[in-house]
């Protein structure tokens, strides 16, 4: 009888031991899965016919460093040690965001979910920028900037889109189990900056359903233009920097455009582009996660209102701010120096709390409703 026991014990050890080993391969390969691919063949030598891309890497217009030399150091002594109240102090305000038929075909309205992830409705049509529905922003699932604010809206209760919209291939804003999840429930095209969708045929999108767009090139889908116009960032999901491109985006349908930065520095680009597709009735612009340390890849909140302004903008929304601390500076920072940038420079801002909807033609103005949520 004790020998029986014996050997139940082990045998339960031993599928404990088999089932944590499988576990732990499992992991192991979502982890790699998750860096992507690199681009091959036919879409790697169109990267290499790319103005954009010189000897091994995409290179922006104008010089940016990603960390300026000796500015490592001050970075970390920043995240690390300077007193700052980087998460609220109370549970953010989600919005449920209403349900029911798209806009109508002459109205713009966007629903900001957090992050940089944007439901816009624009003439009828449905568009989704950056989506991550992830819990961190990380191809390791305990590790890395865990989500603030939970997402107002499950992935799966999402109405129907006709397009997604990646800027570029940071864990922030190309999300695998996302990018999974929306291609297996829906049969959304993809418009994605170039190199992008080597990612993107890695983890399952079939290729039919991938636009892959370089700088000043466009593409028609739905009645919607979009085009793919210049940014001042960088890319990579590994240690290799810069294999595939970043980009802003204009979306523009016979009456209404917008323009979406992704993550960007300031640049006279700007200027450029909205002179060649503007005026914008609405702007989404990223506010957060900047610091003296990295000045050249990411815009402050006034130099996100100097964009709106080149950019030639109606109404500006704020995006990549409360959802993930990824700088160190407060989490109401952005936001307050960006309102009070737009009130000095006579700029229309709307603030939604995330999943709350904003007419772009009747827009709620900025009530500081981040204020009570910041306060100790």
């Amino acid at each position: 009888m004790e020998g029986n026991r014996v050997r139940f014990v082990r045998g339960v050890l031993a599928t404990a031991a088999m089932l944590a080993a499988a576990a732990g391969a499992r992991a192991a390969w979502d982890i790699r899965t998750s860096l992507g691919a690199a681009p091959a063949g036919a879409r790697a030598a169109r990267v290499r016919r790319s103005p954009r891309y010189a000897g091994a890497a995409f290179r922006n217009p104008m010089p940016a460093a990603i960390v300026p030399r000796g500015a490592g150091g001050r970075a970390v002594r920043e995240m690390l040690f300077r007193r700052r109240r980087r998460r609220p102090a109370v549970p953010v305000p989600v919005v449920t965001p209403q349900s029911g038929p798209v806009a109508p075909s002459g109205g713009l309205q966007a629903t900001w979910l957090g992050h940089s992830t944007t439901l816009v409705e624009i003439e009828g049509r449905r568009v989704l920028f950056d989506p991550v529905w992830s819990d961190r922003c990380t191809p390791v699932p305990l590790l890395g900037p865990r989500r603030i604010h939970p997402m107002p809206v499950p992935i799966e209760r999402l109405p129907h889109l006709d397009a997604v919209v990646i800027s570029h291939d940071h864990y922030d804003h190309l999300d695998m189990p996302t990018i999974r999840t929306l291609t297996r429930t829906r049969a959304v095209p993809f418009v994605v900056p170039l190199g992008v969708g080597a990612h993107l045929e890695r983890w399952g999108v079939p290729a039919s359903r991938i636009v892959e767009l370089d700088w000043d090139e466009h593409a028609m889908l739905g009645g919607l233009r979009f085009t793919a116009t210049a940014a001042r960032h960088f890319s990579g999901r590994s240690l290799r920097r810069n294999p595939t491109l970043w980009s802003s985006w204009v979306v523009a349908g016979h009456r209404r455009r917008l323009y979406y930065s992704g993550d960007t520095g300031y640049f006279d680009g700007y200027a450029v582009i909205g002179a060649a597709h503007g005026p914008f009735d609405l702007t989404l612009i990223q506010i957060g996660a900047y610091s003296p340390a990295w000045p050249d890849i990411h815009m402050t909140p006034e130099e996100a209102v100097a964009a709106h302004l080149d950019l030639r903008g109606g109404v500006l929304i704020p995006v990549h701010w409360g959802t993930f601390s990824l700088s160190g500076h407060s989490w109401s920072e952005p936001v307050d120096r960006l309102w009070r940038e737009a009130k000095a420079k006579d700029v229309r801002l709307a603030v939604p709390r995330p999943g709350e909807r904003v007419d772009v033609d009747d827009p709620s103005p900025a009530d500081g409703w981040w204020q009570a949520v910041a306060a100790p």
